[in-house]
């Protein structure tokens, strides 16, 4: 398991970060912006690489880390020494890693690593990753009311990994490529906006953007301007500009070099449940991160 810098804390406030102040958006819904966290990187832009969520699992990497170094199990007390940060606060990295049973609990007290844990390290990660990924967005799809997606930047174009959805929580209907839409579509947008410049540029030489609806922005130079100055804490969004009649948001939970992100979509008829809906994806990212991370 890899070891990853633990990050400053406070003691005060959830793990994820507190959000800034709100701004408007064109249905008027309203959204929080703010200065982004930096971190270096070469495929994802610095602005992009630390967001709320991504805070989360390099905790939670380290309580790994730490809980399989004591085979007979650790107390929660003796994991905040050892780690170095107070205990109500770990407290709720705890209270995750056991809801998505990274961690068990023996009858007599004490941590041990979870069968979560044991399956994504076992010879068959990427059967059991998978498997892991769809628990998780199908729950978030049940929490949230809405289809859910996980998607990577992978080899210069955008791609849906998973999307968990049903009668009550409807996909997006693909009628144009998602790789050909990056320009229009909450995943896209928040997939380009997290590489740096010259990235953007290369990916817009391949695919030029189009008119998609009349929402639709096609001049490269306003794409590029706003992928520039769009923050890590905000959701991107796609107000009818991939589809008539369907509103998605995206928030980054990129961890490491690639870039990916967690998204849903509804009807826009349901458009005063978007803001709810990704402040709940927003606090759910930390699980779907560590299962990429472990």
């Amino acid at each position: 398991m890899p070891a990853w810098p633990l990050p400053a804390y406070t003691t005060a406030g959830p793990l994820i970060a507190r959000q800034p102040p709100l701004r408007e958006t064109p249905l008027g819904l309203s959204w929080r912006t703010g200065p982004a966290h930096t971190q270096q990187g070469a495929t994802v832009a610095p602005e992009h690489r630390q967001s709320g969520p991504v805070y989360a699992v390099q905790y939670a990497l380290r309580v790994l880390e730490t809980v399989d170094a004591h085979r007979h199990g650790v107390t929660a007390e003796q994991l905040a020494r050892e780690i170095g940060v107070p205990l109500d606060y770990l407290t709720h990295v705890l209270a995750m890693l056991r809801r998505e049973r990274y961690l068990g609990f023996l009858p007599g007290g004490g941590y041990v690593i979870g069968e979560s844990t044991v399956l994504l390290g076992a010879a068959g990660r990427d059967s059991a990753l998978a498997e892991k990924l769809q628990l998780i967005l199908a729950e978030l799809r049940d929490e949230v009311g809405a289809a859910v997606y996980f998607s990577r930047y992978d080899d210069g174009e955008v791609r849906i990994v998973d999307v968990a959805d049903g009668p009550d929580a409807p996909r997006v209907n693909e009628w144009v490529d998602f790789r050909s839409a990056a320009h229009a579509s909450a995943v896209g947008k928040c997939l380009l906006a997290q590489l740096d410049h010259n990235g953007r540029l290369e990916h817009f030489s391949r695919h030029r953007p189009a008119r998609l609806t009349s929402r639709t922005e096609v001049d490269d130079r306003i794409l590029l301007t706003k992928l520039e100055r769009q923050p890590a804490t905000v959701p991107t969004l796609d107000l009818q500009e991939y589809a008539v009649g369907t509103v998605c948001a995206a928030i980054p939970v990129t961890i490491g070099t690639k870039a990916a992100c967690l998204a849903l979509s509804m009807p826009a008829a349901r458009a005063h449940r978007l803001r709810p809906a990704v402040d709940t994806l927003n606090e759910r990212a930390a699980p779907v991160l560590l299962s990429m991370s472990i």
